[in-house]
């Protein structure tokens, strides 16, 4: 939902110049083609191309909402049309539990017809009057019309709201403002699915942590920190879930909990290597220890189906120590299903079964076996794609897996239940009156292109700001917009992958020639640039140079090889710098770090702002953050490193932490301590200068070990006695404990500003393997010139200090920990000592 409809106290707001929305502190597939044909010189005539996905969904009935065509299954009319009468059919008794009504449901299916909607192209079982479904639907950054035809634009609905690329958003360290944007998405969502354009089942988010800086998928993910990772799915899934006015606390049973959307957390688990050095995704076996998958890469996953409460979980193409996710019943069943609790269904990637047996042939498998092995392990959907006259296998071998005897046709009916039950909580079967109203005008509306500018703004990440180069006065006379063509008027590379058709696409060169009259443009292709660098910048007042990357080079199934600008980028910006008057402003688009050091460290270069990939509304971001009108806030959510880190260490191996054998310098901001970085995690500067105080330190903290518990033993580094307690496991533990304190954030400069506070905490160091620092909680708050708010912090002993011991089990070391707040040199610590008494 906008911002602007949120309950918020008043000392814990931020507000941002462009925007009235405000947002709470909070806790913490193909590309479209190039556009072609821009002019460049003293104009550049915008152009903008996407790609379309045919398809027109499902059918749909009689009744008609706000001027669509918005329909249910239980309505009396379609069965009447179908020669049914609904009142025969149970299931369509709404007084009935969900439960009861889906057993009705199953029930009445034959073997062949409950095998037939096991794929993401459900057929439905007309006999017994159910439609087919879509399962298929992507809403990554906004509502897009990849996969099979689910969603669709066309006259009614051109377009929809696309927002920044989702590690452009976690840039922003704001969960109130990824809420914002689940909400809008879903709107959009539910508010084409009654006219006939969507359906309700929507694949996203991603969250796997970008854990190698040449990934291809960066853009997707919310970074490198699980904590961070978790927190934005929390949000993002609530936003797409939860009914305004319906309080999802209340439910009494979760698996009847109404649900706006239904949003998926995927790719689950240890997936980072698409296509890498002769490795790819569909053959890859992730060697993960115990400890990381505990601590790094299911992490997020908890987070997102407890707290989050996801009504999907995906599971990956990978496999993990020699098992396929996708039939590995301990991964499924027993972590997601039963551990956390899933209130839903589990899908796989598209292809996943049959790449056990296409690509990974696993012990050899068949498409009846490994129909068999999925869904025994607790695989419902089965997403595919046409190959060799086969979509999906659970509807190609789905039967004869149960003839051959090697499924129980109980574990189809399970299967179903699971899928049937979440679209009941939907509306699919009976409606959800207040959403029925949403349509047309609820899409691309100008609150929701608002929101969309504002997430870009503070995402925006200011990495260098020599002699304050920026921002740059709004009454300067020229401008030179310097760079590659596709980022100058950037239609299609701000809009990333999984994009649909935007609203509208304002380029950076709209953006700033709305702020200057006399805009010179030199601009080259892919392959092109050259030395020479153009007279232009010898003249004018200021010069903006816009590079980087974009889906041909980071992108799914295309990891990076290095770190660098491509296309001979970094001379022709040398030679920019060398020929310009003033020292230039340097403007990346990219999603993983770029090996930019010799911008850090070239005084021609004054100024060096991080874009991301912005989404539809990124270039009044870019010109707001440029020209002074917005302050920059944001943070960068994964580490910098210099190039010669790719040298270190394969994308193959899959531990966190160093390791002295083999000389790997460990990985993400926790465990590398090498000299490689750049930026590190948490870098961002802004136009104005903050400082902490604080006048309340941590007192002590006694944990009381129960008659029910034990102590755990820890590592350490050697020489260290270990105490008579050395930590209690969290998992039996009743974790009440708490550590409170709050942070005085000062503005001390001229301009008003957004700020975000990190917090970390360091275990004790005497505990041997341990993360450097693991953040635990953030807030962003906005600060007057010369004014200071306190930010009070409440720290759960469990959550906040609590490490992963090389046994897997959770706990909390006794000792000397140590709370850290801030980055850099504004950072302020102080010791938190926890006693653990028997």
């Amino acid at each position: 939902m906008p911002l602007g409809m949120l309950a918020v106290p008043a000392k814990y707001t931020l507000f941002t110049a462009h925007s009235k929305f405000s947002a709470e502190i909070s806790d913490a597939m193909a590309p479209s083609p190039r556009c072609l044909g821009f002019l460049v010189a003293l104009v550049c005539a915008v152009s903008v191309c996407f790609s379309t996905v045919s398809g027109g969904g499902r059918e749909r009935g009689p009744i008609t909402t706000n001027g669509g065509n918005y329909t249910k299954v239980c309505d009396p009319a379609r069965f009447a049309a179908a020669g049914l009468d609904m009142a025969g059919f149970r299931y369509c008794d709404a007084s009935l539990p969900y439960a009861d009504r889906v057993q009705d449901l199953v029930g009445r299916m034959t073997l062949e017809e409950k095998v037939r909607n096991l794929g993401d192209r459900a057929e439905g079982a007309a006999r017994v009057g159910l439609p087919g479904y879509m399962w298929w639907g992507e809403a990554l950054h906004g509502v897009s019309d990849v996969g099979p035809g689910g969603t669709r634009f066309g006259d009614v609905v051109p377009g929809a709201t696309s927002f920044p690329l989702v590690i452009n958003s976690a840039a922003a360290f704001n969960e109130t403002l990824w809420r914002a944007i689940g909400g809008v998405v879903s709107t959009e969502i539910r508010a084409m699915y009654n006219l006939g354009h969507a359906e309700l089942t929507y694949w996203s988010p991603n969250i796997n942590v970008v854990r190698d800086p040449r990934w291809g998928r960066a853009s997707e993910t919310p970074g490198e920190d699980p904590f961070v990772v978790g927190r934005y799915a929390v949000n993002f899934v609530r936003g797409m879930q939860d009914i305004d006015g319906r309080d999802a606390a209340a439910a009494v049973d979760p698996f009847s909990r109404p649900i706006k959307v239904s949003s998926c957390c995927k790719h689950y688990a240890a997936y980072d290597v698409d296509a890498w050095s002769g490795f790819d995704r569909f053959t890859f076996d992730a060697r993960v220890q115990e400890r990381d998958m505990v601590e790094t890469f299911e992490r997020p996953f908890e987070m997102c189906v407890r707290d989050g409460d996801a009504s999907c979980v995906m599971c990956s193409y990978n496999r993990i120590n020699g098992v396929p996710v996708c039939a590995d019943a301990r991964l499924l069943s027993e972590t997601v299903r039963r551990q956390w609790q899933l209130h839903g269904y589990i899908v796989s990637d598209c292809d996943s079964v049959r790449v056990m047996v296409r690509d990974a042939k696993w012990l050899g498998y068949n498409g009846v076996e490994a129909t068999a092995a999925a869904m025994k392990a607790g695989l419902d959907l089965d997403c595919g794609m046409f190959w060799e006259g086969v979509h999906d296998f659970f509807t190609t071998y789905g039967v004869d897996a149960v003839r051959q005897g090697k499924l129980k046709e109980s574990a189809v009916d399970n299967a179903l239940s699971n899928l049937y039950v979440t679209l009941m909580r939907l509306g699919f079967f009976d409606g959800i009156p207040e959403l029925e109203s949403l349509g047309a005008s609820d899409v691309c509306s100008t609150e929701h292109k608002e929101l969309a500018a504002d997430a870009a703004r503070q995402g925006m990440v200011l990495l260098k700001n020599n002699g304050a180069r920026l921002p740059l006065s709004p009454k300067v006379n020229s401008v030179a917009l310097v760079g590659l063509l596709e980022h100058i008027n950037a239609t299609d590379v701000m809009l990333g992958d999984y994009k649909g058709i935007p609203c509208r696409v304002v380029t950076p060169y709209d953006g700033i020639r709305k702020v200057v009259n006399s805009t010179l443009v030199h601009a080259c292709d892919n392959g092109a640039c050259d030395r020479a660098p153009p007279a232009t910048v010898k003249t004018v007042d200021a010069t903006i140079v816009v590079v980087g990357l974009n889906m041909s080079v980071e992108r799914e199934s295309n990891d990076r090889e290095d770190l660098l600008l491509p296309w001979n980028q970094t001379n022709w910006i040398k030679a920019v710098a060398e020929a310009s008057l003033n020292p230039i402003v340097l403007v990346i688009m990219s999603a993983g770090g770029v090996d930019v050091s010799f911008a850090q460290d070239n005084p021609k270069i004054g100024a060096v702002v991080w874009a991301g990939y912005p989404g539809e509304e990124g270039g009044t971001a870019i010109a707001d953050v440029l020209f002074g009108t917005y302050n920059p806030g944001g943070r960068l959510p994964l580490t910098w490193y210099k190039n010669e880190y790719v040298n270190k260490i394969p994308m193959t191996s899959m531990a966190l932490r160093p390791d002295a054998e083999h000389g790997y310098p460990g990985r993400t901001y926790k465990f590398y301590s090498g000299a490689d970085v750049l930026y590190p995690f948490g870098h961002g500067l802004s136009y104005t200068n903050f400082t902490y105080a604080s006048g309340t330190a941590a007192s002590p903290v006694t944990v009381k070990i129960g008659s029910w518990e034990y102590c755990k033993l820890l590592t350490y580094k050697k020489g260290v006695t270990s105490p008579a307690c050395p930590a209690v496991n969290v998992a039996s533990h009743q974790c009440q404990e708490e550590v409170q304190f709050s942070v005085t954030v000062a503005n001390t400069g001229g301009r008003d500003g957004s700020h975000v506070v990190h917090v970390y905490t360091v275990p004790p160091p005497e505990v041997d393997e341990a993360p450097l620092k693991q953040l635990v909680a953030f807030r962003r708050v906005q600060v007057p010139a010369g004014a200071a708010v306190e930010v009070p912090f409440t720290l759960n002993v469990c959550k906040a200090f609590a490490i992963v011991e090389e046994t897997a089990y959770t706990v909390v070391p006794s000792g000397v920990s140590k709370v850290v707040v801030g980055d850099d040199a504004l950072s302020m610590s102080f010791p938190v000592q926890i006693n653990l008494a028997v």
